[in-house]
């Protein structure tokens, strides 16, 4: 059978915990941009584990901003989904299978914008959540009379637009809004995106007083490790356990960590932050947001082009790799942990960088490195710019992990053919989709550049990295001679090259 509300009060199986009738009842208190493992791994977990207690009593309404992606399952489970946690806890092994009743139902923006807009009109909605990856949170010069609007940001003014005329700017009637994309002080640069919206769209200056008083935009990060759903094997073993089908199963690390910027009014309003330790609302969270986007997220984004081309699908599977899990271990301890470009002290940087590293190895998780790669170039001009940059200021040296993961994003962003609008790398024979804004950018150079003339453009490329790269004393050279070899296939004789320098 498939999992639904129906099918969910037949499941008497000691294996998976099973929502009670009632919390399908509670009002929509959370409005949350975004469908994805990572809303659904970490907030909507902190939310369901709250209901289940007694103490947030709030679902969540969730709008697909996006054409991508097919949503029709949560549609046929009623917004069910089965969360299993899996891994290594102080020492202890974790096996947790729970059914997450917190996502009332799923709305499509292009289809959905009036029953979207409607839900302002709700008394009980205080917050809103987001994750619509870092390329999300852009300033478009946006209609948002449009239905809907073309960007994120302009969505959410629309939004709260509708919101404020419908409570006539009542105080009370402001929100909370968490956005979760990894971008620094993603809170701040959200708010800034959406005041700058509301005046080109000469919205009246007591609204913008209202939007400026009365909701509180917190800067957050998110850290857990969600692999979505796992392999057809395991998938298939699950289900024949549970006695349901699962179209929406998702699976993750027992560790999680929410971290938001904000006071005692938040927490008051946040009051899932109540039943667990990893929601952490304080004052300031610029430490967690470092430690965990640099090393954790840097590592990934810096290692993820190089894990591809090395034949690997999952992260789990380079850290049993007698060559990969050496580089991606030097790489976050030797050189990550040495630029972090924010004030830490090593031995924290260190620690942390060795619970990632433990995090990295986890058995149950099914992480793919092409949905680690989605986005690649923003994700690099973000995560990892900082680190070379600061590697440079404080050792002088060239980086030469970072030289070798820089030339294989440049790699793996080649694009070798185009159909249509879309652009495709190739891998042993095999097409495989670049999601990425600057896949046109890198299909117009990889024509008409050598290789040599394409690194030097792309170091250059001050408008887009925000810093001339080839600046930096030798790591043109070291990216160039490293690049050379992966385009050869060379990719271990390029990660051996490095081990033995």
């Amino acid at each position: 059978m498939i999992l639904s509300r129906y099918t969910a009060k037949h499941i008497l199986n000691a294996a998976v915990s099973v929502p009670d009738e009632e919390l399908f009842e509670l009002p929509e208190k959370v409005l949350q941009f975004g469908t994805g493992v990572m809303l659904r791994g970490l907030p909507d977990y902190f939310i369901d584990k709250a209901n289940r207690q007694g103490i947030f009593n709030g679902r969540v309404v969730v709008v697909k901003s996006t054409a991508q992606g097919d949503s029709s399952a949560f549609e046929r489970q009623d917004g069910l989904y089965t969360h299993c946690i899996r891994g290594i806890e102080n020492g202890r092994l974790i096996e947790e299978n729970s059914i997450n009743a917190s996502i009332s139902r799923v709305l499509h923006a292009g289809e959905d914008w009036k029953e979207v807009l409607e839900c302002a009109h709700n008394p009980h909605l205080a917050i809103i959540v987001s994750n619509t990856t870092e390329v999300g949170i852009e300033l478009v010069n946006d209609d948002i009379r449009q239905y809907p609007p073309k960007s994120f940001p302009g969505k959410l003014l629309a939004f709260l637009y509708e919101r404020f005329r419908a409570f006539a700017g009542s105080e009370q009637s402001g929100m909370v809004i968490v956005p979760t994309e990894m971008i620094p002080d993603n809170g701040d640069k959200l708010q800034a995106i959406v005041f700058e919206l509301a005046h080109l769209n000469g919205l009246e200056d007591s609204f913008i007083e209202w939007l400026e008083r009365c909701n509180r935009f917190c800067n957050s990060l998110v850290d857990r490790i969600v692999s979505g759903k796992p392999e057809t094997e395991t998938l298939e073993r699950l289900e024949a356990s549970f006695g349901y089908t699962d179209q929406l199963l998702i699976v993750s690390e027992p560790h999680g960590f929410w971290a938001i910027e904000g006071n005692d009014d938040v927490k008051t309003i946040l009051s899932f932050s109540k039943v667990d330790k990893g929601v952490v609302i304080e004052p300031s969270i610029e430490l967690y947001r470092e430690l965990k986007l640099r090393l954790l997220n840097g590592t990934h984004t810096f290692a993820c082009g190089l894990a591809f081309l090395s034949g690997f699908e999952t992260v789990k599977q380079c850290m049993d790799d007698e060559t990969l899990s050496p580089y991606i271990t030097e790489l976050m301890l030797e050189e990550i942990a040495m630029a972090i470009p924010y004030p830490v002290a090593q031995q924290v940087a260190n620690d942390y960088a060795r619970d990632v590293v433990s995090r990295f190895r986890n058995s149950y998780l099914n992480h793919q490195w092409l949905s680690i790669a989605l986005q690649y170039s923003s994700k690099f001009r973000k995560r990892c710019i900082p680190l070379i940059q600061t590697y440079y200021e404080r050792h002088h040296a060239v980086p030469e992990a970072m030289a070798l993961g820089f030339a294989a994003y440049l790699c793996f962003t080649r694009p070798v053919t185009k159909k249509e609008n879309q652009f495709f790398g190739e891998f042993n024979g095999l097409p495989y989709l670049l999601q990425d804004e600057e896949a046109a950018v890198f299909y117009r150079r990889w024509t008409r550049l050598t290789t040599a003339a394409l690194v030097q453009e792309v170091l250059q490329d001050d408008q887009y990295w925000g810093t001339d790269l080839g600046l930096l004393p030798g790591f043109g050279k070291a990216v160039l001679e490293k690049l050379n070899l992966l385009l050869a296939g060379e990719v271990r004789e390029a990660i051996r090259l490095h081990a033995n320098a």
